[in-house]
């Protein structure tokens, strides 16, 4: 049986990877949406931004948002007095770590949906009266539903797994940020924690099939529902 900090850090995990997948999800619809669909100016430059976390190291991503979310950033900075939000070296920032690092997969899952759907369907229920929102909402989310739920999947297991933006940012903190892999990190760093480092290694592997095989359930629950092979 895993012992009190083992689920510890298993709990945190799972709160983080949750919070992070439910927080990107309509940024990541509205940025798909932006990119697929629409023509302005600064196109690229959004595109680059969304997928900057893919090509850059975990380490350099975290230490931006240091710069920029931390106590003396100007967003941090802001958030601070203004709301009382204080990420740096908390879950919360943890959570914003995972969401950057699993934001631009999740892009890629739902704009890839998102370009397979013909947008005459759209257009066609315009013509009888519904709003660009409607049709959207009604026609096209549908039908794009097992990208959005890949996406989604994609980006809970990145965050699962997620070690660099997040020991940078949000540091490696027991009860508050280390999760599985900053436990598994700490545990390797600790004379004679090989054993609890292979205890955590294989709760890793146990969540990791586990979610993938409520992916691969939920995958194809969906695809059933709106009639895809």
């Amino acid at each position: 049986m895993p012992t009190p900090v083992e689920y510890e850090a298993l709990w945190l995990s799972l709160k983080v990877a949750t919070a992070a997948t439910v927080f990107s999800l309509p940024i990541a619809m509205l940025a798909a949406w932006l990119l697929a669909r629409r023509s302005f100016w600064g196109r690229s430059a959004l595109d680059a931004v969304v997928h900057a976390p893919l090509v850059l190291p975990p380490v350099v991503v975290g230490y931006l948002l240091l710069i920029g979310l931390g106590s003396r950033g100007s967003i941090g900075m802001w958030l601070d007095q203004t709301l009382g939000i204080r990420l740096v070296f908390t879950t919360g920032g943890a959570v914003v770590a995972a969401a950057v690092m699993a934001f631009p997969l999740m892009v890629r899952a739902i704009r890839l949906s998102l370009d397979a759907v013909d947008s005459g369907l759209e257009w066609a229920a315009r013509t009888l009266g519904a709003t660009r929102f409607d049709a959207f909402m009604s026609i096209t989310v549908p039908l794009m539903l097992p990208g959005i739920v890949s996406g989604c999947i994609v980006a809970f297991a990145a965050s699962l797994g997620e070690f660099g933006a997040t020991i940078t940012f949000a540091s490696n903190i027991e009860g508050e940020t280390r999760t599985l892999p900053l436990a598994i990190y700490t545990a390797i760093q600790t004379p004679d924690g090989d054993r609890v480092a292979l205890r955590l290694v294989m709760l890793s592997l146990i969540l990791a099939v586990g979610a993938l095989a409520l992916a691969e359930g939920a995958d194809r629950r969906v695809r059933r529902m709106v009639g895809r092979p």
